[in-house]
């Protein structure tokens, strides 16, 4: 008998352990692979572009541009619905993937599509994931 579903907190398994340990330490991770040569990011066990289970963790630079945003209202699953307003984002990672995540430490009419951005952690721990920011703007996450 298990209690209520958290939401809160990323589940984790044996593969996915490193992308977080490394989130909660401060550092994004993104997978290479091997044979082609390209990055990629949901952190998956084999490349999504040639197949090849010949993929390494990479630190990734942290740096990123705003592809696109929407400005969040209402959401109604804990614990987002606290948070209202904030902007989901998806960005372009100077590695080469496009990543979803949050923006933070910045005002919605400064967004920009081609921002430059870079990664924040929430007081070091990997519960919401990496965030981006305006690039040289210090924030808390």
């Amino acid at each position: 008998m298990g209690g209520a579903a958290r939401f809160d907190v990323p589940e984790t398994d044996t593969f996915t352990r490193t992308y977080w340990d490394a989130a909660a330490e401060g550092r994004l991770l993104v997978r290479r692979c091997g044979v082609c040569g390209r990055a990629h990011h949901y952190p998956r066990e084999f490349c999504p572009r040639c197949w090849s289970e010949d993929v390494t963790w990479e630190r990734a630079s942290g740096r990123a541009t705003l592809y696109t945003w929407s400005v969040v209202h209402r959401n109604d699953l804990p614990p987002f619905g606290e948070r209202v307003p904030y902007v989901a984002a998806v960005v372009d990672l100077a590695e080469g993937p496009r990543m979803m995540t949050e923006i933070v430490g910045c005002a919605e009419g400064e967004l920009r599509a081609g921002m430059e951005l870079e990664v924040v952690f929430r007081d070091g721990v990997a519960v919401f994931g990496p965030r981006f920011t305006p690039r040289g703007r210090a924030v808390q996450a």
